[in-house]
């Protein structure tokens, strides 16, 4: 009887060797199909920055090159499946002769070598239909084998089938199974762990006695001096612990999810490696202070946080941090995309804008008076973020010191329409048109992402210039535009790196005064609901959000409380023995001693050419005289349950010679204080601001009603508009 089985073993060999064999793919088409369950993206030194998991079905990890492989896996495995493997041709006859016979005996034995079991998953069509292959299926199955032998090296079928045959649950291939059963590579395997792994190739579902015992079995065959009970707790310890796949790294999430996904809903990614012009160590060192700085705050109702870092000569992107990772309320949304409120990080391009327009000059005198602006039926009042006016004060400090009115006059000055023009040119993109913001415009109620704005301030430090910025290795630089002038660009930059021009708000000192050069703006939204901290320095633009992914509210957090120690914690990283200089000033600009108006110190200040004082050391003019209370057009209503001594009205003016005084209604009332106080009459009236000579300076029209007059159908209450930024 076993002559017979061997002489028919032998027929099929012979068989199998005369009849035309199958055609197999080449080994680096095979290498190519292969798909892996994780997605990387490299830093711009091709180190891995993050592994995402792509496919929810299985996971298969990097292809792992044999080399790769510990010398005791691989003889574990071959022990273990294929005794005979570099001695066969693809099949092991005797082997296959001995199952026949064993079959025969009533006794299943198994025969696959390792190329045969690789023919099978090469091959969909070779799997067994049910529990075991028909006698069609097995010849074919020899055929592959042995045709795969001819096609391909031994290295390259042992290499691919530990890469794609060895499998336990979701797990598939070797490095999958060493990562997610023993947490190390592939290549760290010692023998004792490569005996269980090995032990587990035949049967994956086995429970932990039965791998135990034929872990043991095989380590005795191996003749390895393994302890048997050793073997069983290893057995033990990898059963009872679920696979688990740690990433290879997890630096930058939401990176990876923008460059190997893509922008918009996608069912996979669009590559599984990507190259980005992030730098490793700052990725890392930007994730962990941006992690730091939160836990510092969250006793103020703070959980989200974003960080973005370019270059401005290339405008490559150097660090992405999207989110603050577990702690964050919304793990998954990505900061520096979503759009929030910008606050007055708007404001530096509104004057650099009046700066090219030569409607201001960093000296021109604006008013931070009490102002009051009709938008659709309720008015619009303005405030500064320590509910202050300061009265007169220069372009250069109510840009510096983030004040509030002046920035609404200057948005007069430019026009709604030619701001949101800039603003596009800068880069910001789906914004709305001037006339939906209204003057809030000036204070930063358009939503913004902080990938624009830290694009548009990387436009201020290159002069003016604004190109895309770049977060693939592979996209090519985008020719510069022309957004601003140089000398608009460089007022700007000079006024946001005035350390004293913004003292009257935020100190000489703080996170906002570095020992090197920048320029810096914060900005805070309405009821704290986001801030910011965007600057630049020689070499870098570094853009800082803060808040809430939920919309809350911070509690008493403002922009340079919240997102300012983070831009320095970045930027001291940056200029660790890097220097940054102030840029030098570009041509047509010229440089004057002026007196802002009659009495103030003198500043030494730049001008565009052609708008500089005419004589050295001149006061460009005295602050016009003007009333801010009440407003044109104001009506008050007497309240019949009020005592009359408690309803009077105040009459503010600002500005102005010494001497003002007060005419209502043509008669005198007397010196213009601020704190005047007057009975109100019921009627319309007139108030006018006289100054010592007699003369009108400005005058303003009211209407007081009585109580029987007043009603819901007369008048309505002014309303704020909504939305306003909180500032700084």
């Amino acid at each position: 009887m076993r002559k017979a089985l061997f002489a028919v073993s032998l027929f099929c060999a012979a068989a199998a060797f005369f009849v035309r064999p199958p055609a197999v793919p080449a080994f680096a088409a095979s290498r190519a199909r292969y798909r892996q369950s994780e997605a990387r993206l490299l830093d711009r030194n091709g180190q891995v920055l993050q592994e995402l998991r792509v496919d929810s079905l299985g996971r298969r990890l990097e292809w792992t090159a044999l080399k790769d492989v510990s010398p005791a896996m691989i003889s574990a495995v071959l022990a273990a499946e294929d005794r005979r493997f570099y001695s066969h041709h693809g099949v092991d006859w005797r082997s296959l002769a001995a199952a026949v016979w064993q079959t025969a005996r009533g006794r299943r034995r198994g025969a696959s070598t390792i190329t045969m079991q690789l023919a099978s998953k090469l091959e969909p069509t070779l799997a067994p239909r049910a529990r075991a292959r028909n006698f069609r299926q097995k010849w074919r199955q020899l055929r592959y084998a042995l045709a795969l032998e001819q096609s391909w090296s031994k290295s390259e079928i042992l290499e691919t089938y530990l890469n794609l045959n060895l499998s336990r649950g979701e797990l598939q291939g070797i490095s999958a199974l060493s990562r997610g059963l023993l947490g190390k590579q592939p290549s760290g395997l010692d023998l004792r762990e490569s005996i269980v792994l090995a032990a587990l190739l035949r049967e994956p579902g086995a429970s932990a006695q039965r791998v135990a015992r034929r872990a043991g079995a095989l380590a005795r065959a191996m003749g390895a001096a393994e302890d048997a009970e050793a073997l069983r707790q290893s057995v033990v310890r990898i059963a009872a612990k679920p696979p688990y796949v740690a990433p290879v790294a997890n630096l930058a999430p939401e990176a990876a999810r923008r460059l190997l996904f893509g922008p918009g809903p996608s069912e996979g990614p669009k590559v599984f490696r990507a190259a980005s012009t992030l730098e490793l160590n700052l990725q890392r060192f930007t994730r962990l202070a941006l992690s730091a700085r939160l836990r510092e705050i969250e006793g103020e109702n703070v959980s989200d946080a974003a960080a973005l870092v370019v270059d401005n000569k290339t405008g490559e992107v150097l660090a992405y941090v999207g989110n603050g990772g577990a702690s964050s309320g919304a793990r998954f949304v990505d900061g520096i995309t979503a759009r929030r409120q910008a606050g007055s990080t708007l404001k530096p391009f509104l004057y650099a804008l009046a700066f090219d327009r030569r409607v201001l000059t960093p000296a021109s005198v604006l008013e931070d008076s009490p102002l009051e602006l009709q938008v659709g039926p309720g008015l619009f009042r303005p405030n500064n973020y320590d509910n202050l006016f300061r009265g007169p004060v220069t372009a250069r400090q109510a840009l510096a010191s983030s004040i509030n009115v002046p920035a609404v006059r200057t948005l007069g000055l430019v026009g709604g329409e030619a701001f949101t023009s800039e603003l596009t040119k800068l880069g910001f993109s789906e914004l709305y048109s001037a006339d939906f913001y209204g003057p809030s415009l000036a204070l930063g109620t358009a939503d913004v992402t902080l990938w624009d704005l830290t694009g548009a301030f990387r436009a201020l430090a290159n002069g003016g210039k604004y190109s895309p910025l770049r977060l693939s290795a592979d996209a090519k630089a985008a020719t510069p535009t022309r957004a601003l002038s140089p000398q608009a660009a460089y007022l700007a930059a000079s006024i946001l790196s005035d350390r004293e021009g913004r003292s009257s708000t935020f100190g000489l000192e703080g996170p906002l005064a570095t020992p090197y050069w920048t320029a810096v703006k914060t900005g805070t939204s309405k009821d704290m609901r986001d801030n910011w901290c965007v600057g630049f320095s020689e070499r870098y633009t570094v853009g800082v959000w803060v808040g809430n992914f939920s919309g809350q509210p911070m509690w008493n957090v403002s922009g340079v409380s919240g997102a300012a120690p983070l831009w320095r914690d970045i930027m001291d990283f940056l200029h660790a023995g890097v220097r940054s200089r102030a840029p030098a000033p570009p041509p047509g600009l010229v440089r004057a001693w002026i007196a802002p108006w009659p009495g103030a110190q003198r500043e030494h200040e730049w001008f565009i050419k052609g708008t500089e004082p005419a004589g050295e050391g001149q006061a460009l003019g005295e602050p016009a005289a003007k009333i801010v209370e009440p407003a044109p057009g104001t009506i008050v209503a007497l309240d019949p349950d009020i005592p009359a001594q408690n309803q009077r009205m105040f009459f503010a003016a600002l500005g102005g010679a010494p001497g003002l005084r007060w005419r209502l209604d043509g008669a005198d009332l007397g010196p213009a204080s601020p704190d005047y106080g007057w009975n109100p009459a019921p009627g319309r009236h007139a108030l006018a601001l006289l100054d010592a000579a007699g003369r009108v300076l400005d005058e303003t029209r009211f209407e007081v009603r009585g109580a029987i007059m007043a009603g819901a159908e007369d008048f309505a209450e002014p309303q704020e508009t909504p939305g306003l930024p909180a500032e700084l």
